[in-house]
């Protein structure tokens, strides 16, 4: 399917948002010369559907996508001569800029944290996780993660990132893995305090699913947007949940013991780098990370260890394409590295 960007960016902007516009543009005929002699720029371009219907839009769009090219190789320079420990590649979103990019993350909505709800006890989390004697888990070699998917255009990761949990407890509890639909979460959802496309904390869409329950992706399927209205069906819920607990903030011994004894949990992180945006390999580690500016909601599937250093798994939902298959590892340093830890959620059935 053709990248349709472009056709609303403009009327989007003109909307009053918070976070997470999706983004859309039209497709229109390479030119005689491109296709003569395809730059990097026009191969990009190609493999990605996107296109232009302006010469001065397309060339605003280059150099953006050049500027990024740049932070992507002197990166990896620095990679190769062992001065950075993750590699970064270019990927769908070359051509976004800062701002853009910071809108499609969706998580950070506002500048306070909500973190209104039970907190986990640390004590009985670590009193559990002593008696697994794990030092690493991996929930995807488990059955309890779904395959990676893509919100798209559209700031809805919060919606992902409390399916993921809730799938997992499913799993832990029945045996059976279902995809559960986060379209479902940004089209009913906002009297409970979330944003569709323009990002939420995870913790209201939690609430909503407390009075409502969930649909699967197969009787409610995702988008990419939040224009349709909400087509919930009572009949068609699959998934409940009876509370939620908050891990103690930024307490990554109590997050590892979680994710030991519970399983995936719902994360926030700060993911405002271009590091995070273009990462492809390797062992994360961003040294201007900022554990207060959760910007971005992932899933929490497992940790490990590699070369002596610790890392933990993340699921992100931009598709398969990013990162190591749709996966991060980040560093694992007990130093709340981009704020994994600072809101850290799971739901109970």
């Amino acid at each position: 399917m053709p990248d349709t960007r472009r056709v609303h960016w403009v009327e989007l902007f003109s909307r009053t948002v918070l976070l997470g516009l999706f983004l859309c543009a039209p497709l229109r005929a390479a030119t005689e010369s491109e296709e003569d002699s395809p730059t990097e720029w026009t191969l990009w371009k190609k493999a990605n559907g996107v296109s232009y219907e302006e010469e001065a839009d397309d060339m605003e769009r280059k150099a953006i996508w050049e500027n990024n090219k740049r932070v992507i190789e002197d990166n990896n320079r620095k990679f190769s001569r062992g001065l950075s420990k993750f590699t970064m590649a270019m990927n769908k979103y070359g051509d976004l800029d800062k701002m853009e990019y910071k809108q499609l993350q969706g998580a950070n909505i506002n500048a306070r944290l909500k973190r209104t709800g039970k907190i986990a006890s640390a004590k009985k989390l670590h009193f559990h996780a002593k008696k697994l004697r794990s030092l690493k888990v991996d929930y995807r070699t488990l059955g309890y993660v779904t395959e990676v998917k893509d919100q798209g255009y559209c700031g809805s990761c919060w919606a992902f990132s409390t399916t993921g949990a809730i799938e997992g407890q499913m799993y832990k509890q029945s045996g059976q893995l279902v995809s559960l639909s986060e379209q479902h979460l940004v089209d009913c959802s906002r009297s409970y305090g979330t944003h569709g496309c323009s990002g939420a904390w995870m913790a209201n869409a939690y609430d909503y699913i407390i009075s409502n329950g969930l649909q699967a992706t197969n009787t409610y399927p995702y988008t990419s947007a939040d224009t349709q209205p909400c087509f919930y069906d009572p009949s068609l819920v699959v998934a409940q949940i009876s509370d939620y607990r908050f891990i103690p903030k930024g307490d990554e011994q109590a997050l590892a013991d979680a994710l030991a004894v519970i399983g995936p949990i719902t994360v926030a992180v700060d993911a405002d780098h271009s590091s995070f945006m273009f990462y492809s390999s390797g062992i994360y580690e961003e040294p201007n990370c900022n554990p207060n500016n959760l910007s971005h909601a992932v899933l929490l599937v497992g940790h490990g260890s590699e070369g002596g250093r610790d890392y933990w798994i993340i699921k992100n939902s931009w598709g398969t394409g990013w990162g190591e298959g749709g996966y991060m590892r980040m560093i694992r340093n007990g130093s709340n590295t981009c704020g994994i830890a600072s809101y850290a959620l799971y739901p109970i059935l």
